[in-house]
């Protein structure tokens, strides 16, 4: 991928006009020295005024950024319709435990790969990264159309891996690549982008349903499926741009090693990345099961298969309030609000029975959600230094994902296939155990320590920030959430954008 002559040279000059300008002109993000909080500034941080924060390429990039979502998380937020498709015609000889792992290590491929793929954005390798996850993620999805019946490796194999890594490849890259065109305005056009991933499963779960469910079957309908992602995915390759130059390791290289040491050496990263991998073992098991939940209980074939809709739905609303709370109410807070609240709705769905039961209990838990799956990113990205962004929310996705590949088959293995729902929604939720004497008592005490534990970790992290003197202060102009450090006897620092 060549870059034209005048971008590489901006860049050059952007650059060095960085090296010989006052650190304190620019943009940074607090990184510890030696002994202190203050603040110092990456060579690599772009300043301010290099943001267009707007303008036809990076609205461009941004719906491009968007589709890829809708294309990725999108589908994989449409698995319900697989799942039950899957346990009663195609793979029926399968426990609902194996079929979900195919959805589970799909889920934790995508995050599990942004250790590889965010250096490789930092170093410049967007669009080898970018189209590799394009071309892979379509590929996947015919070769799906061509499995037999019962095959339940073959399966695993195209809609498991190679789907999962060719989403993982567009996952981090979508959302880092936002930090190229927008300083001020960051955290909303993520929020922005990630609606992209409820509204695919809006689109998606009808689709499908409608698909393998009607008179065409499973090999056509996958066939039509993959042909509109994969015509997605090439307007997505077309539109994204950046704002690097082709990469010269002395100019824009960044310390992989170094940022990724971070994430487990600076207390409020390292416990924002575990309490999101312990949300992750609960969030996928309602997208997983809500369909087959509701078919379980005789709320009929129709309704049943739009009832995956409903969750998406509040998803998609979510991602927009998040943008629009957050400058209010803060991200530390948000994020301990939301994971409670996922939690008491995860134990309603014991109590599914009615359409009203999954109508407010599926519009509820996907709006609180989605409202936190849109604050990973920001949250994440309070912590970092913009040139390290791609590397280190490339290794906290990718360690929040060991929680979304262990989760959802717990939850099958608990299910049975005498479908016991009061088992798995006890193990993602957070409740007194009523039922010590059962055979699931000792797992339900574990579990509150899980759940529990979640939440305890982001009081933590907001902890560890008053402890360092860090005051969370709001600017609504900017839609922003910025970070002021400073020792408690003299302020020392200056604004962080998340």
């Amino acid at each position: 991928m060549t870059f034209p002559p005048s971008l590489s040279l901006c860049c050059k000059k952007m650059l060095s006009s960085l090296r010989n300008a006052d650190p304190s002109e620019h943009i940074s993000a607090p990184s510890k020295s030696d002994g202190d909080n203050t603040l110092s500034s990456s060579p690599h941080t772009m300043e301010d005024s290099s943001s267009p924060e707007g303008g036809m390429v990076a609205w461009c990039t941004v719906f491009g950024a968007f589709l890829a979502q809708f294309c990725g998380f999108g589908y994989m937020n449409a698995f319900g319709v697989y799942q039950a498709f899957y346990a009663q015609h195609y793979l029926q000889t399968s426990s609902s435990s194996a079929v979900s792992w195919i959805g589970s290590l799909a889920t934790f491929l995508v995050t599990a790969v942004g250790p590889i793929c965010g250096p490789l954005f930092d170093n410049g390798y967007f669009y080898h990264v970018y189209i590799t996850g394009a071309v892979l993620q379509s590929f996947s999805l015919f070769m799906l159309s061509l499995v037999q019946p019962g095959q339940y490796y073959q399966v695993l194999l195209a809609q498991g891996l190679v789907s999962g890594i060719g989403q993982g490849l567009m996952y981090v890259p979508s959302f880092a690549i936002l930090s190229h065109h927008f300083k001020r305005r960051r955290a909303t056009m993520m929020s922005i982008v990630s609606s992209g991933a409820p509204l695919g499963g809006i689109a998606n779960t009808i689709m499908l349903n409608q698909l393998l469910n009607g008179p065409i079957g499973f090999k056509m309908g996958v066939q039509i499926s993959a042909t509109f992602i994969t015509v997605l995915l090439i307007i997505s390759c077309i539109l994204v741009r950046t704002r690097y130059s082709a990469v010269r390791q002395e100019e824009v290289s960044v310390n992989s090693w170094k940022a990724t040491k971070k994430c487990f050496t600076e207390v409020p990263s390292l416990l924002s990345t575990i309490g999101f991998m312990l949300f992750q073992v609960a969030y996928m098991y309602p997208l997983f099961y809500f369909q087959v939940d509701s078919l379980r209980h005789g709320l009929g074939a129709t309704f049943a298969f739009y009832s995956l809709v409903v969750i998406n739905a509040g998803s998609f609303v979510g991602r927009f309030v998040a943008g629009a709370v957050l400058p209010y109410v803060g991200v530390v807070d948000l994020t301990i609000i939301t994971i409670v609240a996922c939690a008491i709705l995860i134990i309603g769905m014991i109590w599914l029975g009615s359409v009203a039961s999954v109508i407010v209990l599926g519009i509820l838990y996907g709006l609180f959600s989605g409202i936190n799956i849109a604050i990973m990113a920001p949250m994440l990205g309070l912590m970092s230094d913009p040139a390290e962004l791609g590397v280190r929310l490339g290794v906290a996705f990718g360690v929040t994902g060991i929680g979304a590949l262990v989760g959802t088959p717990i939850c099958g293995a608990l299910l049975t296939d005498r479908y016991l729902w009061w088992a798995p929604a006890l193990f993602c939720g957070v409740c007194p155990s009523r039922i010590s004497n059962d055979i699931y008592g000792l797992a339900n005490i574990l579990i509150q320590v899980i759940a529990l534990a979640g939440g305890v970790l982001f009081v933590g992290v907001r902890s560890s920030f008053i402890r360092a003197g860090a005051v969370a202060a709001h600017t609504c102009a900017g839609d922003e959430q910025k970070i002021e450090t400073g020792s408690r006897d003299e302020k020392k620092g200056g604004e962080v954008n998340a």
